[in-house]
């Protein structure tokens, strides 16, 4: 990977971000060879500015920045650096140097789920449900889909609310396998919802344009 570390005087921008919740934690500095060392040892290791030294994060306190991965910009001059973080960030004991809590946020899950069924569905590997689900076809999956939906409102009209996760987990993974079967993501929903959450969003206009496209799908000439 290029870095100019010479733009900078022999120092690049190092912007630390957790690999699992995406949270910015901090930002330090890196010279060549505190990076070097960085890939080396798998532990983030910056240079001290103050101390003119290197200084691998957490070898005093313990909370140590395990290394994920390292980008650079477009210009060459700046490290995006992806870790796995052990304790907090900040010498304050902050979870970053910004007060934030680094917390995961579970829906994000949903992207890395759709992600490993599109795999099943490249992949096909003998004995997995989502691989049988594919290969009996899209109204199979439809169907269970609608299954799954009768059994979620079931649960919501008389069942415990435990169950009705549970149920409502099943809808939304088999829907996941449907949108996929048909070349979608769960975030082409997503989408549609944020659009629809726009104060200038107008059902009717939707629909019509919605219904424009359908009928150039359907119209055939001799």
């Amino acid at each position: 990977m290029n870095i100019d570390f010479e733009k900078g005087n022999g120092l690049v921008p190092a912007i630390i971000q957790d690999a699992d919740t995406r949270q910015v934690l901090m930002l330090g500095y890196m010279n060549q060879e505190s990076y070097e060392k960085t890939l080396a040892t798998k532990r983030v290791t910056f240079w001290s500015r103050s101390r003119q030294c290197l200084w691998t994060k957490g070898e005093t306190s313990g909370n140590f920045l395990n290394l994920v991965d390292i980008k650079s910009d477009c210009d060459y001059d700046t490290l995006l650096v992806r870790v796995h973080p052990e304790g907090p960030v900040c010498h304050k004991g902050t979870e970053t140097c910004w007060g934030e809590e680094n917390n995961f946020n579970p829906i994000e899950f949903l992207s890395e789920l759709q992600d490993f069924i599109n795999q099943r569905k490249d992949e096909m590997p003998e004995g997995s449900y989502t691989t049988s689900l594919f290969l009996k076809g899209i109204n199979h999956i439809a169907q269970k889909v609608g299954e799954e939906a009768v059994e979620t409102v079931i649960e919501a009209c008389a069942g415990k609310d435990d169950k009705l996760v549970y149920e409502a987990s099943d809808l939304i993974y088999h829907l996941i396998v449907l949108l996929s079967a048909k070349g979608l993501r769960i975030e082409d929903v997503a989408k549609e919802l944020l659009l629809r959450h726009k104060p200038d969003w107008d059902k009717d206009r939707r629909l019509a344009k919605y219904n424009k496209t359908i009928e150039k799908k359907t119209d055939t000439t001799c």
